[in-house]
Order: structure tokens, then C-alpha cells, then sequence
């Protein structure tokens, strides 16, 4: 069975942000991934991931900002990501470099960088050539400290205009890079809105080694994997024959909200998949 880790950006809204990883801790989870550190200092994260048994999985870098004032207020004000925005270059490396300062003070191994939303009117090529030339520099900073960097495909109805929103366009800038550290972040939850044909996507890209981490969530209303149109115990059967031994994020809304113990309410699915033997599928 994946090794799951909870999304403390969206689980656990009931507690105030740094009491979320000992509640993450409580249900079982060893794992947490979240959107963004930078509200908080390295060593106010460390404490409570140490204080809890906790690894960080993943984070984001910035979506935007060239100073600390403008990283803080950037995904507020709307900001999805400058890989892909021509004229914007330094204002990525920075989030880069703050984002794997992050990443290796708190022994995270991955960092997610957001392509951005496409301006009106921008030349596809031109937003290619950036994104490419953005990546391999992430790539290469990255490898000289350990980490990877991860690309998400993001589905059009949550972040209209967001430029990667598909899984073989994901694969192609993974290739055309050709950096061992740089995959994909396969989130099912995006991939099903978008295109569907999960399992068969997970049969086709995990043996590639592209696909550096899951995400999971259900459909369409991003709660609990146990509700909607996906079939997860089974998915995650078809993850175990593939060999995939990377982490599962948990990226999903507690249906019952912000409620005292709203997200640990929702955990039936997590005590099945724990308790399910391991069973192959054709």
C-alpha cells in the first residue's frame, strides 16, 4: 500500500497552522506536504517536525515575488507561478533559491514550481522557450543540493489559464530537460478532471520514472478519496504492481470543513487502505 502524507494546506484546517502536524501525527500519517513555508521560520517548522516524527515530503516555490514582502502576499493577490512568463526570469530564481534554502534546512527532497497563468495575448513559443530554460536552471540548482523539482499539470476549472494542465505535455518538458531530478507531480484528482483514463495513465508513466510524487483527492469535489468517481482502493492496488514507492499526498477538503475534528472524522479511508492486503489487478 502507498506510503500516504497529509496536505496540511488543506487537512487539518480545524487547528491553527503549526498545531496541524501533531494532529497529522496522531492519525498516523509520518509524511506532510503543504503549499507554501514562508509565513514561518525554518526553525519554528523544524521543531514541530521533529517534535512529531514528521517528514516533509513537498512544498511549493513561490508563486510570485522578488522580495520577502512580495513572496507573503503573492498567491493572495492571485499569482500562480512565473516558469513560464518571459520577462520574469529573476523574479523566479529568487523564489527558487528561497524555496531550496527551505528545502534543505528542513530535509524536504522535492520542490513544486507553478508555471504560471497565461497572459493574454502571449506567444505559445515564447512561453515554451521560458518555461524550458526555467526548468533546466531549477534542475540544475536543485541537483547541487539533493533535490527534485516537480512540475504539476492542473486542471482549468480550479486555475483557468493555467499554462500545464495535461499529463503528456508535463512528460514532453520532462524529457526535453532531460534532468534526472526534474518529474512530473501526478495529481489524479487534476488528471481525472482533465482527461480521465486514470488507471491506464498510472500503467503508462510510472514505469517511466518520470512521475516523482501522486496526489490524491476525489472527484469532482476535491473531499475525501472515498467519496466520488474514483475508484482508489483500487488505484492504489495498481500503484503497489507498478512498483511506485514514492509518497501519496493527501490533497484534499474535509467534507465535514472546519469543524472540531472534522478531518480526522473523514479517515475511514485511510484505516481501510492501511488494513486492505496487498492484491495484485490485471
Amino acid at each position: 500500500m502507498p506510503q500516504f502524507a497529509a496536505n496540511l494546506s488543506l487537512m487539518y484546517t480545524e487547528y491553527a497552522f503549526l498545531d496541524r502536524f501533531e494532529a497529522a501525527a496522531q492519525d498516523g500519517f509520518t509524511g506532510v506536504e503543504f503549499l507554501f513555508p514562508y509565513d514561518h521560520t525554518v526553525a519554528e517548522l523544524q521543531a514541530r517536525l521533529n517534535a512529531n516524527g514528521l517528514q516533509q515530503v513537498l512544498f511549493n516555490a513561490p508563486p510570485a515575488g522578488a522580495d520577502r514582502d512580495s513572496v507573503h502576499g503573492a498567491w493572495a493577490s492571485g499569482a500562480r507561478g512565473t516558469a513560464c512568463l518571459p520577462g520574469r526570469e529573476a523574479e523566479f530564481r529568487h523564489g527558487l533559491g528561497l524555496a531550496l534554502d527551505y528545502a534543505v534546512a528542513l530535509g524536504c527532497p522535492r520542490v513544486h514550481v507553478m508555471a504560471g497563468l497565461v497572459p493574454a495575448g502571449a506567444e505559445p513559443q515564447r512561453l515554451m522557450d521560458t518555461y524550458l530554460a526555467n526548468l533546466q536552471h531549477a534542475a540544475a540548482e536543485a541537483a547541487k543540493v539533493g533535490v527534485a523539482i516537480l512540475i504539476e499539470p492542473i486542471n482549468t476549472r480550479d486555475m483557468p489559464g493555467y499554462y500545464l494542465n495535461r499529463q503528456d505535455p508535463a512528460h514532453a518538458a520532462v524529457q526535453a530537460v532531460g534532468a534526472p531530478n526534474l518529474r512530473v507531480q501526478m495529481d489524479l484528482y487534476h488528471c481525472q478532471i482533465m482527461e480521465g483514463d486514470v488507471a491506464t495513465k498510472l500503467r503508462h508513466s510510472i514505469p517511466t520514472g518520470r512521475v516523482g510524487h501522486i496526489q490524491i483527492a476525489g472527484v469532482p469535489e476535491r473531499h475525501e478519496p472515498d467519496t466520488g468517481e474514483l475508484n482508489y482502493p483500487y488505484l492504489f492496488v495498481v500503484m503497489d504492481d507498478l512498483g511506485y514507492s514514492g509518497w501519496v499526498g493527501c490533497e484534499y477538503r474535509p467534507r465535514a470543513g472546519v469543524q472540531p475534528g472534522a478531518t480526522r472524522q473523514g479517515l475511514g479511508w485511510l484505516r481501510r487502505a492501511n488494513a486492505a492486503p496487498s492484491q495484485g489487478v490485471a
